[in-house]
């Protein structure tokens, strides 16, 4: 199973005109919820993109933020294996495997949570490979930037499993396909 895991704003993007991702709201009752589904997963699963951004903030996040997500995260970020899809990145350190070919995940056992990355979503959401999206939308109008579904290739219908409003802010959208 793969889920998509994403933040975003009230227009549809994931980060801002300038790549900002400043404005995403991490109350308790949302951060419980994320950290919850990211702990039942059995490896977390990145692109390129947000494996640099990932990877060069939680392994000693814990040590810079006194913010209750952020120590909690990194720690379980450090302990769960990952998974890179990249033809670029040639090795990733933290207990991190890097595949070349989206289609090389199915052999990959266990669950898989990914957290944004419009392109790597986008190639999962054509192929099918997407069993789970998890949107949190923030309270947040951005006006621009990189949007949450980037050209999807054809109409997928999904089923809504789970609305919840966290922190009187987040709205999160758990949908099923």
């Amino acid at each position: 199973m793969i889920t998509n895991l994403v933040h975003q704003s009230v227009d549809g993007f994931i980060c801002g005109p300038n790549g900002e991702f400043d404005w995403p709201v991490f109350g308790a009752e949302m951060s419980a919820y994320a950290n919850e589904a990211s702990e039942k997963a059995t490896h977390f699963l990145y692109g390129r993109g947000v494996w640099e951004l990932m990877s060069g903030y939680w392994p000693t996040a814990d040590e810079v933020s006194t913010h209750p997500h952020d120590v909690r995260f990194a720690k379980l970020w450090r302990e769960k294996s990952k998974i890179v899809v990249s033809t670029t990145v040639a090795k990733a350190e933290w207990n991190t495997q890097v595949v070349t070919d989206v289609d090389e995940l199915a052999a990959i056992p266990g669950d898989k949570i990914m957290f944004g990355g419009s392109g790597l979503a986008a190639s999962l959401t054509a192929r099918r490979m997407i069993d789970e999206y998890l949107v949190f939308v923030h309270p947040v109008v951005l006006g621009g930037g990189k949007p949450n579904f980037k050209d999807p290739a054809a109409r997928i219908d999904l089923d809504l499993a789970e609305t919840r409003l966290l922190d009187e802010k987040v709205v999160l959208l758990r949908y099923q396909r």
